[in-house]
């Protein structure tokens, strides 16, 4: 999977409600032109719910300390 930064994944998240699913996200991010990298990040985000985006960049942030 190409290394995506939590800055760059937030980048194709602005304009999200929250709380918002995992494949609300994910489509929001597709609207939004987001890279292969990025969506492939938000698919493998182990949590299905997120109530902000303070909760995504974490999430990113802990899927980049695995790899």
């Amino acid at each position: 999977m190409p290394h995506v930064s939590p800055i760059e994944v937030e980048k194709h998240l602005k304009g999200v409600n929250y709380p918002a699913k995992k494949s609300d996200l994910i489509k929001h991010a597709q609207q939004q032109g987001a890279s292969q990298g990025v969506l492939e990040t938000l698919k493998d985000l182990h949590e299905e719910k997120f109530n902000s985006p303070i909760e995504v960049t974490k999430a990113v942030s802990e899927i980049e300390r695995q790899h």
